[in-house]
């Protein structure tokens, strides 16, 4: 289903279809007077006597023509709930048969800046279908028509909410597709396809990766067919020649686990074990998109890890683009070899911070779920500006802690370190955070672990375009736009 916003001007009154009003978290339907008949007035206030107020959403059938949404706005209300009531809001029109559907902006009372368009936003992104594959397709078109001269969102909301949808949707097309179709190869090129946007693409393949020294990314490719990448994009913003933000991205196209084979069940997913990449190259054509005056910089390693005849094996020691040597214990292991060498490289922009997203570890999710991410950081600073950002965008993060205990646990007999844990003392998440952060050098630098958050199972399984919108707004509360 596509739903197309729109916005016009007409009179709640004149309209004969579906509407959608705004009232307090009471249901108070006395201000709605100017907005509708005095019959349908009488008729909503009768049906509120027998109605669940608790509910933060009642749908009331006038007739067969038209139905009246009254959605309650909580005191306490949050940007992030606003969104859910769009997606709620979403769900009824998704099994409607109506197309037309009015939203009053002028019933909206509240102090929250652009709650309109976080409610607009919510509807947007629940409307994501990935279909492409399917042979019979959702055609159905939604017409949402915006009414009333108050709470107007302005033609740079607009845009920012825009491009927030088309970098959100771009990621999760990205982690939707299936492994025969976006191999590093393919995924090369369509990253190169953003240019168009205004972003400065740089692609170096295996030929030129051996070059510079990045054994440990191209050890986690080397037993697959296709290629093994690093894709620079950058975004210049300000000609001021300030410092970038680097984000950095795992992109394994497909994780068998190499000759640490992963189990059967479930490996079907191993596709989305390039959502950090997704992530970062979402943000950017997001970046680009709204003309965001910022400088910024995307780092992504690509790569395919399969068993194979070249393939590396447990116990092989790589020398890092760093020039730091790594024991390699176990090939299942591969996502913080590849952003070991990511890492390193955004540091060449000389950043003024790094954030690297992947879906590290399984241990994320039995820690945390599906709920939150895992963060860790060097600094307090970057890192509470990560939090806030995770609440106010409704993409929540949780912070773990990163200490010299942990990181005694990597450490290698042969090599300068490990790529597990040598003492088997569990903390997943927080060793490969720790190894991490042995490549980071003295820069303010966050990791991000989505691996529970990235990808949904059961009835909604899919691609969630998480956490998009959580760096969105860290770059908004940073740049101010």
């Amino acid at each position: 289903m596509t739903v197309q916003i729109n916005y016009k001007s007409s009179n709640s009154k004149k309209i004969s279809s579906n509407l959608v009003l705004f009232v307090d978290e009471k249901f108070n339907i006395s201000g709605l007077k100017k907005h509708i008949s005095n019959s349908e007035l009488s008729y909503i206030s009768d049906l509120l006597k027998n109605s669940d107020l608790k509910k933060d959403l009642l749908v009331f059938e006038i007739n067969s023509k038209k139905t009246i949404f009254l959605v309650s706005i909580k005191k306490d209300i949050k940007t992030s709930d606003i969104e859910n009531l769009g997606a709620k809001f979403h769900g009824y029109i998704n099994y409607d048969k109506k197309n037309d559907y009015f939203v009053n902006s002028d019933t909206i009372n509240t102090k929250i800046k652009n709650f309109l368009g976080y409610f607009l936003h919510g509807i947007k992104l629940k409307s994501y279908e990935f279909n492409i594959y399917k042979s019979k397709k959702n055609k159905k078109t939604v017409s949402i028509n915006v009414i009333g001269n108050e709470n107007k969102i302005s033609l740079q909301d607009q845009l920012r909410f825009k491009a927030l949808e088309e970098g959100t949707f771009f990621a999760r097309d990205l982690v939707s597709e299936p492994g025969n179709i976006l191999h590093p190869d393919e995924y090369a090129k369509r990253i190169n396809s953003l240019k168009k946007f205004g972003l400065k693409i740089n692609i170096y393949d295996d030929k030129k990766l051996k070059k510079l020294g990045m054994n440990a990314l191209l050890g986690v490719g080397q037993g697959s067919i296709r290629g093994s990448y690093l894709v620079t994009m950058e975004w210049n913003g300000v000609k001021n020649n300030s410092k970038p933000l680097a984000f950095v991205g795992k992109g394994v196209c497909f994780d068998t686990g190499g000759y640490s084979l992963k189990p059967a069940k479930f490996m079907e997913d191993m596709t989305y074990d390039m959502a950090g990449s997704a992530t970062v190259v979402g943000l950017m054509k997001n970046l680009a998109v709204r003309k965001a005056k910022i400088n910024a910089v995307g780092v992504v390693g690509l790569v395919e890890n399969m068993p194979g005849g070249n393939a590396q094996r447990p116990g092989d020691i790589v020398k890092s683009y760093s020039g730091k040597t790594i024991e390699v214990l176990n090939t299942d292991a591969e996502g913080r070899l590849i952003l070991a060498d990511a890492l390193t490289y955004a540091q060449r922009y000389k950043p003024k911070s790094i954030i690297d997203m992947a879906t590290l570890t399984g241990a994320c999710v039995v820690a945390l779920g599906q709920h939150h991410s895992g963060l860790m950081s060097n600094s307090d600073h970057l890192a509470e500006k990560l939090l806030n950002a995770g609440i106010d965008s409704g993409d929540a993060t949780w912070r773990l802690p990163l200490t010299e205990d942990y990181s005694n646990q990597i450490v290698s007999n042969f090599a300068d370190v490990a790529n597990i844990s040598t003492r088997g003392s569990g903390a997943g998440t927080i060793t490969a955070g720790c190894f991490l952060q042995k490549f980071v050098g003295d820069f303010e630098w966050a990791h991000i672990d989505i691996a529970g958050v990235a990808w949904l199972e059961g009835q909604n399984k899919g691609a969630t375009g998480r956490p998009v919108g959580l760096v969105s707004e860290f770059l908004i509360n940073e740049s101010g736009n």
